[in-house]
């Protein structure tokens, strides 16, 4: 697993405890010495860490990160145990909200809000939809109709149905409608993909 990043600016006291005991915590600590000396360093990724500072800095003000990326700790005194904890909360959400976004071609699909968007419009989708999107946009692959019963709907292969046709000919259909796009899941040789 893939820890997430916290950077502390300004603020030694505070990154030399979280350093001490960074064995027993979730995500990695750096610190910084200023707000300028944590831009330069290009190979962040500073939307999906958190930012510990004493003080509104002016990242915020820059909108160079969010206030869902940002804790201040000059509004109140808080216990180790908590600023943990507190810290965890905030990462969590960061990562719900980072894998809850992905990018198809050159469509937006939030799974939060089960909407995918194109420049100015948008399209609700159900569940099924969205499963079936992202299974076909997973693998880069054509999938049969045997493939999609098993891996999105779980019957076997045997089984006699076309829930599979109606649901891409409704999905196709509903982004044709929208989005003007003939092309969002294309069908070769009785198999399924987005390319």
């Amino acid at each position: 697993m893939i820890k997430q990043n916290i950077f502390i600016i300004n603020y030694n006291p505070l990154y030399e405890i979280l350093n001490e005991i960074k064995g027993n915590l979730s995500f990695n600590v750096e610190n910084y010495i200023s707000e300028d000396d944590l831009l330069e360093n290009s190979s962040l990724d500073i939307k999906n860490s958190l930012i510990i500072s004493r003080s509104k800095n002016k990242l915020l003000s820059d909108k160079k990160i969010d206030n869902k990326n940002f804790l201040d700790l000059s509004l109140f005194p808080i216990s180790l145990n908590k600023l943990v904890e507190l810290i965890n909360i905030q990462l969590i959400k960061l990562k719900f909200s980072h894998k809850s976004k992905f990018n198809i071609k050159n469509y937006e699909l939030n799974l939060n809000s089960k909407f995918i968007s194109k420049s100015d419009l948008s399209l609700k989708l159900t569940e099924k939809e969205i499963e079936i999107i992202l299974y076909l946009n997973e693998t880069k692959t054509k999938h049969d109709v045997a493939d999609l019963q098993k891996n999105i709907w779980g019957y076997s292969a045997d089984i006699e149905t076309h829930t599979v046709e109606t649901h891409i000919y409704r999905l196709r259909k509903k982004i044709s409608d929208k989005f003007k796009d003939e092309n969002f899941i294309l069908s070769r040789q009785n198999a399924y993909f987005i390319d």
